[in-house]
């Protein structure tokens, strides 16, 4: 072993032992740095995102999909001007496109915000109060089930045993009358 020097408080000279391979975690040598696996740790909340497919999961497949189509027809036989027609599918789907657009620059943030606050107080909830509840009581009722389970085999076993030898004398004969 090989280490720096140092002086202490009263001017003694100390030598500071280090390891010849260098540190355990980032080691100078190459075989024991062959021997460590590494291991590449990413941050969930600095993921990349896909800008082109927002809807990885396909959760607004069948809710959120409106075009003009589905909101505007005209049967056969009654049709306005193709020049209305085309200003009202031009203005539906221009004032669609631009009001969401500008409802999400002014409220998707703080909307975001408190999404994040709830489901991080439903976490918080369900990892510290419910689940320790509902394993709180499974304990309590496994101890309730066994005082329950010692009642039901000494008072009613005797009892349907009993009921049992009573009716076991009992014979039924079916016969067919011609």
């Amino acid at each position: 072993m090989s280490g720096g020097k140092y002086v202490d408080a009263e001017g003694l000279l100390y030598s500071v032992p280090s390891r010849d391979q260098g540190n355990i975690y980032k080691p100078h040598n190459k075989t024991m740095a062959d021997d460590l696996p590494e291991k590449q740790l990413y941050d969930a909340h600095t993921k990349e995102i896909d800008l082109v497919n927002r809807d990885p999961k396909h959760l607004n497949d069948d809710v959120v999909k409106i075009d003009f189509e589905d909101v505007i027809a005209e049967p056969e036989g009654t049709h306005s001007f193709d020049g209305i027609w085309k200003a009202s599918f031009t203005t539906f789907t221009v004032t669609k496109y631009w009001f969401y657009r500008l409802l999400s620059a002014l409220l998707g943030i703080p909307l975001a915000l408190l999404w994040g606050i709830y489901f991080a107080i439903l976490s918080f909830l369900h990892i510290w109060a419910v689940v320790p509840c509902i394993r709180s009581y499974l304990i309590e009722i496994q101890c309730i089930s066994r005082v329950y389970s010692i009642c039901i085999h000494t008072f009613c076993d005797p009892l349907f045993e009993a009921i049992g030898k009573v009716f076991s004398n009992i014979r039924a004969t079916v016969q067919k009358e011609i």
